[in-house]
């Protein structure tokens, strides 16, 4: 890839002309033009109409991968240009023409220091996101980012906003105001805009209600929806085995139990090996719970009927938000609970914890998630996991990850090995962060 990160590669003949002076500049890592040149919203975040090079992907990629030839004055004139850009509203999860985010670029090239200030801008967007009650899910490089301005203060962060229309005055020829705004946006419209790519590996988000409507089938280690979309696979096994045990230290029997997502039951399974004392399972989606009313299940009427005390192996039908206040209501308390939804996002795992774990989960319990939050992108992954650790610790909850590989053998590839007859590829990592989540104090 080293002559398609040149800069005559990267920078297009179509490029308009005041896009090509920032991106220069930034490849330069020349700050005070840089700073010189950002003298309106967006132009931090312009793009290379071919290429979909941004100020940050230029600024990083003229770095190149570690050689004998850095100095210590390159990386910091990197780092400075790279800040600036943040500071004066990079976004820094715009995809280029490979599907690369200024992020995922910095990973690529081996440049921590670079990646770690696109992290920790994409941490500040997120928290700031929160703060304005105004989650989405982050961008795994598909979506066309339009109309999204960064407005970063030094501390960060990121207000979406349009710029505001200027007043325009009477023209010397007697043309409206009005008149020339038409025309000067009718130029704009003509200005070549980046398209992002789409590829087949990053299908559109499933959301919940559309999810619980969908016909879902059970073949081959895999659960998928009408769509295609993988809703859990064979391969979380290994992930769902060390969750047991980061839940269970020593599986000590006689536990109290709640799962929060039935899935395929491979987390249920082993849950019911360590001999619990209550089992609860919610599950929402009618053709899951058809699937555990039969006799072929290990969960139906008679594991229900085999619990130590009526009521103390459950399967509860219906949504989370509003079985758990049931839950809540009769007082009950749990020392292990998982939580595994799919067609969810960030928003509902947060209120799940804040509101519903200090009511549910014993004072000496542990609390666990499936975390594949982002997990389509390395960068996303990452400020996921940072943003879900600071809204614990809000919660009042101590996280400890652990970190384990996933075999990607069978993983590498959209469309092959596990993910054959599968549209959504939900994870492309070869290292997962385990959460064990405990009370503070």
């Amino acid at each position: 890839m080293a002559d398609q990160d040149s800069i005559s590669a990267r920078i297009s003949a179509n490029c308009p002309p005041e896009t090509q002076q920032v991106l220069t500049a930034a490849w330069a890592h020349d700050v005070e033009s840089v700073r010189k040149l950002l003298d309106a919203p967006g132009k931090a975040s312009c793009q290379d109409p071919v290429t979909g090079e941004t100020p940050l992907h230029a600024a990083i990629r003229a770095c190149g991968a570690p050689s004998e030839d850095d100095t210590p004055e390159d990386l910091e004139a990197a780092k400075k240009t790279v800040y600036e850009l943040l500071l004066w509203g990079g976004i820094w999860n715009d995809v280029d023409d490979h599907n690369e985010t200024p992020g995922c670029l910095a990973h690529r090239l081996n440049r921590p220091e670079l990646y770690r200030l696109c992290v920790e801008a994409g941490v500040r967007a997120e928290m700031l996101f929160g703060l304005l009650e105004g989650y989405e899910e982050l961008s795994s490089g598909e979506e066309e980012e339009e109309d999204y301005v960064m407005m970063e203060n030094g501390n960060g962060d990121v207000e979406d906003g349009d710029e505001a229309p200027e007043l325009v005055n009477a023209g010397e020829n007697g043309q409206s105001g009005a008149a020339e705004e038409e025309l000067e946006v009718a130029e704009e419209e003509e200005e070549p805009k980046f398209q992002p790519p789409k590829t087949d590996a990053y299908a559109d988000d499933v959301k919940s209600e559309a999810y619980l409507r969908s016909k879902l089938t059970y073949s081959d280690g895999k659960l998928v929806d009408d769509d295609g979309n993988g809703v859990m696979m064979a391969w979380e096994t290994d992930i769902m085995r060390q969750s047991v045990d980061a839940l269970l230290p020593g599986k000590e029997p006689g536990k109290r139990i709640l799962n929060i997502g039935f899935g395929m039951g491979i987390i249920d399974t082993m849950f019911a090996e360590t001999k619990p004392s209550v089992h609860h399972i919610i599950e929402a989606h009618p053709e899951v719970l058809e699937h555990l009313s039969t006799p072929e299940s290990s969960f139906g009427s008679p594991w229900e009927a085999s619990g130590p005390t009526p009521g103390a192996f459950k399967v509860y039908k219906g949504k989370w938000q509003e079985v758990c206040l049931q839950l809540l209501e009769k007082g009950q308390i749990y020392d292990a609970i998982y939580f595994d939804t799919f067609g969810e996002d960030y928003a509902q795992l947060r209120m799940f914890f804040t509101e519903f774990i200090p009511g549910l989960l014993d004072g000496k319990g542990i609390f666990g998630f499936f975390n594949g939050l982002g997990a389509d992108r390395k960068i996303c992954y990452d400020v996921y996991t940072e943003v879900s650790e600071m809204h614990l610790a809000d919660a009042g909850l101590d996280v400890d990850w652990k970190e384990i590989g996933v075999d990607m053998g069978e993983l590498a590839e959209a469309g092959k090995g596990e993910w054959e007859g599968v549209k959504r590829r939900y994870w492309t990592l070869d290292r997962y962060q385990l959460p064990t989540c405990t009370f503070l104090g």
